[in-house]
């Protein structure tokens, strides 16, 4: 396999950044990034800068940057690299990603990709056209590889640990997920600067669209895995909320560092604040299991507090939960919880077995476990050769 050398092209978004945290093997230092000359740019090269200047495990990219305003012309001639990497800007970032996959580079895209419903006949067009060409379109930001997620995941699809998957109702739904996230926030050891325009539902998208893309694909990745999903005739949507989490002008200078709200904003204003509608929550069924999401976002967390992440799904035999809030010191585990007090033996005997059988792909989850297993804990760090890039 050629080495891969990364092209950044228009970072509107840290998780750009993030990409380039660490140097990785068959990645050639040097990389191209292509933006026109902005703020977004500035705070990308700054982020990528305090990477290589750091005192522990310093990297040592080397970038290139094509400021222009015809940036995306130039990438489609120039062709630096063979991987385009886009975060941030959603509203025009399936542009980005078909004109990328249509001068042949592969692309690594945070989520999400779309909006808007009208946005999808565009989505299988690129990735028909990754298909056609035998390129690579990923999302950088998927869950499948967060290890609480595998090991739940690994729970899920185990009869001997969930038994069988309850189908609840929409007010005791089988699969329950929260993801609570803050605007204000360290990343990476310092203060995150948010631009304006991610107060823009329509840049940026609201809280489903957003984050929420995470929960709706781990869904049917942990319940139906390797199958293929009709929407028309396995998805059936129930109920759907949508509430705005008020910023202050005070609040909105903290986060973005502008003295105002942009004109951009007024629509959105009441007053002196922003009602920035970033909080959904919806019931659906998918294949006739009942789903709840609520996606949430509020102004900063409360010392020594951050993002916090819920996923709970209903077996005959046992919930198998992750957690991260207070408790788990906001790092996410994994709890079984067998429904009944018989069923412990079996849980933790099937649970064992399940485990032994990851150990070999991911080592130090065949850990011994602790008695008794009313709730077992599984750290996040067991598995230390799983990493993920970040959650938002």
């Amino acid at each position: 396999m050629q080495n891969i050398r990364f092209i950044t092209l228009n970072p509107g978004h840290f998780h750009a950044a993030l990409v380039q945290k660490e140097m990785h093997e068959q990645v050639e230092p040097n990389v191209h990034v292509y933006a026109p000359l902005g703020p977004d740019l500035i705070a990308h090269l700054a982020r990528i800068a305090s990477f290589n200047m750091r005192s522990q495990q310093p990297t040592q990219w080397q970038l290139e940057v094509h400021a222009c305003d015809h940036y995306l012309q130039r990438l489609a001639t120039e062709k630096p690299g063979n991987v385009v990497v886009l975060a941030g800007r959603n509203a025009s970032k399936i542009d980005a990603i078909l004109a990328a996959l249509d001068a042949g580079l592969h692309v690594l895209a945070d989520k999400p990709w779309i909006l808007t419903p009208e946005d999808l006949p565009k989505l299988k067009r690129a990735l028909d056209l990754a298909d056609e060409r035998t390129l690579i379109a990923f999302d950088i930001m998927t869950e499948r590889y967060e290890i609480t997620s595998i090991l739940q995941r690994a729970c899920v699809q185990d009869a001997d640990i969930l038994g069988t998957m309850l189908p609840g109702s929409p007010e005791e739904p089988g699969v329950l997920m929260e993801s609570v996230h803050y605007l204000k926030k360290l990343v990476a050891g310092a203060p995150l600067r948010r631009p304006a325009w991610f107060f823009d539902v329509q840049q940026q998208g609201e809280a489903l669209s957003d984050v929420g893309t995470h929960l709706v694909d781990l869904v049917p990745w942990m319940l139906y895995p390797n199958q293929a999903l009709d929407v028309e005739k396995d998805v059936c949507l129930i109920s759907a909320k949508r509430w705005p989490t008020i910023v202050s002008k005070s609040a909105f200078q903290q986060i973005t560092g502008d003295t105002d709200f942009p004109l951009s904003l007024r629509d959105d204003l009441e007053g002196d604040d922003l009602h920035y509608y970033c909080n959904t929550r919806v019931n659906y069924a998918l294949r006739g299991a009942h789903v709840k999401l609520n996606v949430l976002w509020d102004f900063e967390a409360e010392p020594g507090a951050g993002d916090t992440h819920l996923a709970v799904f209903r077996g005959s035999r046992a919930r198998v939960e992750v957690r991260q809030g207070r408790a788990e010191k906001f790092q996410p585990e994994l709890y079984l919880i067998p429904n009944k007090t018989m069923e412990y033996p079996l849980v933790r005997r099937a649970l064992e077995h399940r485990l032994q059988a990851l150990a070999p792909e991911f080592p130090g989850s065949a850990r011994p476990i602790s008695a008794p297993i009313f709730a077992s804990r599984f750290p996040a760090n067991i598995a230390s050769a799983t990493k993920r890039i970040s959650r938002k």
